[in-house]
Parts: C-alpha cells; structure tokens; sequence
C-alpha cells in the first residue's frame, strides 16, 4: 500500500486519479479464447488444423477432452482479474456419444456443459462459427464455394450458431459476439474473384435471415489479407467484410493480425467509432503474418489500448483475445495475453488525456512529446500491483501454473 501510495501521488503530480484508473478498467470485460488450452483442435474433427491456420509446438499437458480444458480454463481465469467472458467455437460442441458430430445439424444442447460453467462462474459467453478443419471445406471454400453442397452445409451451420449465440445471451443474461471469419480463397491468382465474393455475400444473407434480438447478440465479421495455403487471395478482405456490415447492419471485427504488417489497426480504431456503435477487437501478436503470437505489453497493444481510451470508448469497443501457442505452457499463455491487454489499458488510462488533446490542437507538439517520455517512467507497475490487489489475484502466477503442470497436464501423454 505504502507504494502505491507513493505512486499515486507521482501520478496526481501529472493530473491523474489512479483510484478512478483502477476503477475504470476493473469494469472492462474481456473474452478469453478457449482455443488456447488444445491448439484450436476443438472436440469434433479428430484431425489436423486446416483453412490457413497453424499452431506451432509441442510443449506437454494439452488439454485432450471437455473435461481438461475446462479446468485449464478454470485456473487460468482464477489468475485474471477484471470482468471475464469465455469465447467458444461451435468445434467445441460436446457430442452425445451415440452422435456423429455434424456442424450443420448443433443444437444449443450440444453446449449446455459449456453454459453451466459460466453461469457457476458468472460468465458471459461470446461464440464462432468453425468455417476450418473440416471435410466440408472444399478447395479451401465454404460460403463462397460454387458447389451448392458445400455452400448449402456451411449455411445451415451459420444458422444453427445464430440460434445457439441466442441461445448464450438468454441463458448467461449477457449479450453474446457471434463472429463470422471464414477461410476462403486462393493459393495463387484467382481468374474470378467477383462471383466467389458475390456467393459469400448470398450466403452471408441467407445465415443472417434466422431471427435473433440485436440487443442480446452482436454478429461480427472478421476480416483477413492472406492465411497459409491461401496467399493471392481471400474472399473475405477487408473491404468486403466493412462493406458487408455496414450494409447489413452488424458490427465489424477488426484482428490486429489480419492486415498488412504496416497497417495499423489502432488507426483503424477512431474512423470506425464515427459511424458505428460499437465495434469488435480480436488482439493478438502478429509476427511477419498472422502468427497468433501471445499477447505482450508492448507498443502494438498500448496504441490500440491508447485509442480505445482517449475515445472514451471502453463500452463501445467489444474485446477479445485470438491468439495460440503450442510451444510454451498454454496456461501460462492465457493469463500472459490478457493481462498484457489489461496493462495496455491501464496504462492508456494512467494519461491526462484532456491536457494532451489540448497540446495537440494548440500545436504545442514539443510540450506533447516531453510528456509522453515522463509518462513512460511514471511509476506504472505499482499501480498495476494495486489492481492486482484489489481483484485479489496474485501478482505471481507461474508458482501456481507450474504446481498445477507437475500434478495434472505432466500426466496428460
């Protein structure tokens, strides 16, 4: 306490309140990926990852069933403070064992294990269609195939994740993120790439004709430059996908790992705000392309926290982790990632943003600069340690992790 005292009045020095800081992003929900505890493998496929994704690694203790991730999940949401969702795949469904799995015919009752461990914990759950690592993903297309079959199955799955988002928001009394990315497209220079996106367009139509409560469920759409296998062209760019929700009326994601490596997505950020009400972040660490690298605190993350922040927008920006790593301890990786994203916020919260927006329109961009640098050794990680502690979560989070790796996942061959 006595540092975080002093640390306070360090800050009240610059003008700002850090009980208020604290206070601001304790009320900030984030969704925590499920993908990150069994590399994206989900319960209903049985095979390799497929549709321009890749995992790298094969550190040991990977969750294996329901069962195990739920737990891995469990402690790793113990070790974050803050408010929490749980974000889910429809591969993530738990099939009966006398079913066949088959994403085109799940119901809500394939997830209500799922909605029991929220609702024990007091979680919200947002929820993705699985357009990947399927046998029904023919030439790397789904939505935009022009085999009616394929296009067909991939639209009723669409449908059914609409009723089961529904499904979420009734049953957790929270609204649910349905968030539509497909991975379609093409190895090398398609001859058409008109017709592809005017069937994705259709079938897009289509999925969003079953009837749901726009207050209780916000559909998204994801958009991507480029994925493995799929290096000339994707039919979901992201002029596609803003156009499509602007014309449709849903709220569009934006994946800081999804644009060309010199594209900011913070950037991105303000001119969205202007003309929609709320809009979707998936945060990651993109490495050269979309590697789903673990999230840090580092300037990437800051300057997406930074405009969130100074646009008085933490209830109109809907954030998500989206990242997975097979290489190290995947608990260790989810509490890493969204706490990076939590300092980020903090830190954008800890600024006088009123006072810098003031240099900026009077020009006073030497006076600007200087404070920005005496910003960065202000005594930021004692702040940090008060949020940890009113949250109760320790500070330290390996000691438990690495109790948890040598009496559980070292079991797990």
């Amino acid at each position: 306490m006595r540092k975080y005292e002093k640390a306070r009045q360090e800050y009240l020095e610059f003008g700002i309140d850090t009980d208020a800081a604290i206070k601001a992003l304790r009320a900030v929900t984030i969704s925590v990926q499920c993908w990150q505890g069994d590399d994206v493998l989900g319960f209903d496929a049985g095979g390799a990852l497929s549709g321009g994704i890749q995992t790298t690694g094969n550190y040991p203790g990977k969750a294996r069933t329901p069962k195990e991730l739920m737990a891995d999940m469990d402690l790793a949401l113990s070790l974050i403070g803050g408010k929490k969702k749980i974000n889910l795949h429809a591969s993530y469904a738990i099939w009966g064992k006398d079913e066949t799995p088959d994403r085109s015919k799940l119901e809500p009752r394939h997830f209500e294990p799922w909605v029991d461990f929220a609702k024990e914990r007091k979680l919200g759950i947002d929820f993705n269609p699985t357009f990947f690592s399927h046998p029904m993903v023919k030439d790397n297309l789904t939505l935009s195939s022009p085999d009616d079959a394929v296009r067909s199955y991939w639209i009723e799955h669409g449908k059914c994740c609409v009723q089961i988002s529904q499904y979420f928001a009734k049953q957790t009394g929270m609204p649910c993120l349905m968030n539509i990315w497909i991975p379609d497209g093409y190895k090398d220079y398609p001859a058409d790439r008109l017709h592809p996106r005017a069937r994705f367009r259709d079938s897009l139509d289509q999925i969003l004709s079953v009837p749901y409560d726009k207050n209780k469920v916000y559909v998204t759409l994801e958009s991507k430059v480029f994925g493995i296998g799929l290096e000339a062209n994707t039919v979901g760019n992201a002029e596609f996908c803003l156009s499509y929700s602007d014309y449709a009326g849903i709220t569009p994601l934006l994946d800081n790992g999804h644009y060309h490596p010199t594209e900011s997505v913070a950037d991105k950020i303000s001119s969205l705000l202007l003309f929609h009400d709320k809009i979707a972040l998936h945060v990651t660490r993109p490495m050269r392309w979309d590697s789903d690298h673990v999230v840090l605190f580092d300037d990437t993350t800051r300057e997406i926290a930074q405009e969130i922040v100074r646009a008085h927008a933490l209830d109109r920006v809907l954030l998500a982790t989206d990242y997975f790593d097979a290489s190290i301890n995947r608990i260790s990786a989810w509490v890493t990632g969204v706490r990076s994203l939590q300092k980020a916020l903090l830190y954008a919260l800890l600024e006088p943003h009123d006072r810098m927006r003031t240099m900026q329109d009077y020009g006073n961009f030497t006076d600007l600069m200087v404070l920005n640098e005496n910003l960065k050794t202000a005594p930021f990680g004692a702040v940090w340690e008060e949020f940890l502690r009113r949250e109760k979560v320790e500070a330290d989070y390996l000691t438990p992790i690495k109790e948890y790796e040598r009496k559980v996942m070292v079991n797990r061959k």
